[in-house]
């Protein structure tokens, strides 16, 4: 690239170290086609015998000098070997001792310390120490073949430095720490071991120590000699869940002792002290054991007891109950303000009472053995020393109370009889009294039935005139006045037997009441008849009916008067009306023909027709005709001879 330059460098160099003069100028090269080959030759002659003259006295001095490197070089590999080969050895000498000290130690970070120390040794001190035996034998090797090619003597290190010595002393490192590895592996394995067991023992320890803190004291503990039944048989199921517990954990302790004695197995450094908390734990389980079967028979024992009460308790309340009900009912009955209205159930009463006193003597043989039962009670408290809690759960009647009961039951039987007795002599008088009015209401009360019935025949019966009619009934109405006095008297015992609060009586059917109805309706009977015949008289007077005609009327009336009321109702009335020969169908203009008829007779709206009503509506209506022979000839005209 720059060939100017290039010759011109060489020029220079030629003619200053070479002696060789400057024969051509670089421009006459460079700067022609074709320079002139014969200069070129002449100057490149030169520079060729300058070079050969020069390279024999050179290869003459190389020779020497190769001779005297080789031997240097040989020498200098000599001395590094058995430097190189005394430091080695030197150092697998002091590194055996290291690697066979298998002293232990008592914690895994000790040892983790000695196994973090060996792998140092492996990555940082071992690795410098195998290049070194690796360039030793490299230099050995070769050294001895440099030594053969000069045809020298083969090297011999110093006694004890030979490459096999030092493979010896390697393999006997290699050895130990192939032991040291395997001892710290075991060592680590162990006290990872121990220290696994070591936790675990205290973990389960902790745990088994935790579960039973309390516990004897809860073991100790009298609850139960205050406790009722059923709160004993509780403490016994809880007692029973307690031991079950107990059963359980007996695995945990006897892990723990098994894990103390592989402690102590294995050479642990801290197992005094295992030990003794394991001892401590084993002999508070046989403690927990011992209290255990002592808190059991106590609770079995205080249950027996307890179960006896309890059926002495519940046989007592199964006996103190219905007697103190029929105590109660005794009290309650002889109490009772009873009331009679008749011999009978005062008599009843007293044959109830005495049934009741007669079973006085077995009440009293049933109160004794309720009481014997509280008494047994007693005496098994005291006996055996229970402290019970509370009273008889079930019941709250107490032996007091019975025995007040029943002193307030003997109390009240006198004071009944004496009850009796006196409403006895009450009912004696009452039965008097019932006697007496039942005998006076059954003449007085058939008496007024039959003057009415009396009084009936002879307004509907037409004996006689009405005149005839009419003093037959004051002859009524005066012995009818002359009966009073017996009413009087009726009235009268009524009176008493009100006085006495006598409700009812059984021999006589008649009460005041109806005695005074009847009376008033016979003397309102009697009087409104008296007044009827009057009437009809004045009728007959001012109408010039005769005799024959006022018969025929109550004849008629009489016939249609179905139920002997005295009066006619509508219905019947009608009849009447029909059978007289009115046009009263059952379209509407009959029904307001005969709503005409009915205002005319029943003015008052009263909805019944009177005789006296009827007598003015027939003498009416018949005024121009109607003696019975021309009704008669007047009904075979209309028959046609039928």
């Amino acid at each position: 690239d720059d060939p100017l330059t290039n010759l011109n460098t060489a020029f220079d160099v030629a003619e200053k170290y070479l002696d060789i003069p400057k024969m051509l100028d670089a421009e006459d090269i460079v700067g022609t086609a074709r320079p002139d080959e014969k200069a070129i030759m002449t100057y490149v002659s030169s520079f060729y015998h300058a070079f050969s003259g020069a390279q024999k006295a050179e290869t003459a001095a190389n020779r020497i000098c190769k001779v005297l490197a080789v031997n240097q070089e040989n020498e200098q590999l000599m001395e590094d070997y058995e430097k190189l080969a005394s430091d080695l050895l030197e150092w697998i000498r002091r590194t055996i001792p290291w690697l066979e000290n298998r002293a232990p130690e008592n914690t895994m970070q000790a040892m983790q310390q000695k196994l973090e120390d060996f792998r140092d040794y492996r990555r940082l001190h071992k690795p410098p120490k195998v290049q070194e035996k690796c360039q030793l034998e490299i230099n050995f090797n070769t050294l001895q073949t440099k030594l053969r090619l000069s045809n020298r003597p083969a090297f011999m290190p110093s006694e004890g430095k030979m490459v096999s010595d030092i493979n010896n002393a390697w393999g006997g490192l290699e050895q130990a720490e192939k032991g040291y590895e395997e001892w710290l592996l075991n060592e680590i394995r162990r006290l990872e071991r121990l220290d696994h067991l070591a936790e675990k023992f205290r973990q389960k320890a902790s745990i088994h120590e935790s579960w039973t803190d309390g516990k004897e004291a809860m073991l100790q503990q009298k609850d139960y000699e205050t406790a009722t039944l059923s709160e004993i048989k509780a403490l016994l199921k809880k007692h029973e869940a307690f031991e079950s517990d107990l059963a359980a954990h007996q695995d945990r302790v006897e892990q723990i002792a098994a894990i103390a004695q592989e402690l102590n197995e294995l050479d642990y450094y801290d197992s005094p002290s295992v030990n003794a908390r394991c001892q401590k734990i084993c002999d508070q389980w046989d403690n927990l054991g011992a209290l255990t079967q002592k808190r059991r028979e106590a609770l079995e024992r205080t249950e027996k007891l307890l179960e006896t009460i309890d059926q002495l308790y519940l046989e007592y309340a199964k006996r103190a109950a219905p007697f103190n009900n029929w105590m109660e009912g005794a009290m309650e009955d002889l109490q009772d303000t009873f009331i009679v209205h008749t011999i009978e159930e005062i008599q009843g009463l007293s044959t109830a009472h005495e049934q009741f006193k007669a079973t006085l003597p077995d009440a009293d043989k049933e109160r004794q053995a309720i009481l014997g039962i509280h008494n047994e009670v007693t005496k098994i408290v005291q006996t055996y020393h229970v402290n019970m809690a509370g009273t008889n759960p079930y019941t709250t009647i107490t032996p007091h109370e019975i025995n007040g009961k029943w002193e307030h039951v003997r109390q009240l039987v006198p004071r009944r009889d004496q009850a009796l007795m006196e409403e006895h002599a009450r009912q004696q008088q009452n039965e008097r009294l019932r006697k007496q009015f039942g005998a006076q209401a059954n003449v007085i009360g058939p008496w007024i039935q039959t003057k009415m019935e009396e009084i009936g025949r002879i307004s509907i019966e037409m004996h006689g005139t009405l005149e005839d009619q009419l003093n037959h009934l004051r002859q009524y109405e005066k012995s009818i006045v002359n009966y009073k006095p017996k009413i009087d008297q009726l009235e009268g015992d009524h009176q008493q037997i009100q006085e006495a609060l006598i409700f009812d009586n059984k021999h006589t059917n008649y009460t005041m009441e109806h005695i005074r109805v009847g009376w008033e309706q016979l003397l309102t009977t009697i009087a409104r008849t008296i007044n009827e015949v009057e009437n009809q008289i004045l009728t007959r007077d001012a109408k010039g009916i005769s005799q024959e005609q006022m018969n025929e009327f109550r004849a008629s009336f009489n016939h249609f008067d179905r139920d002997h009321s005295g009066t006619l109702g509508p219905e019947e009335f009608k009849a009447c009306l029909i059978s007289l020969g009115y046009d009263i169908g059952n379209d509407a203009q009959g029904e307001a023909e005969f709503a005409r008829i009915m205002s005319i007779v029943d003015p008052n709206r009263l909805g019944v027709v009177t005789f006296q009503a009827f007598i003015d509506f027939m003498s009416r209506e018949t005024a121009d005709t109607d003696t019975a022979d021309q009704v008669m000839a007047s009904f075979k005209i209309l028959a046609g001879d039928k």
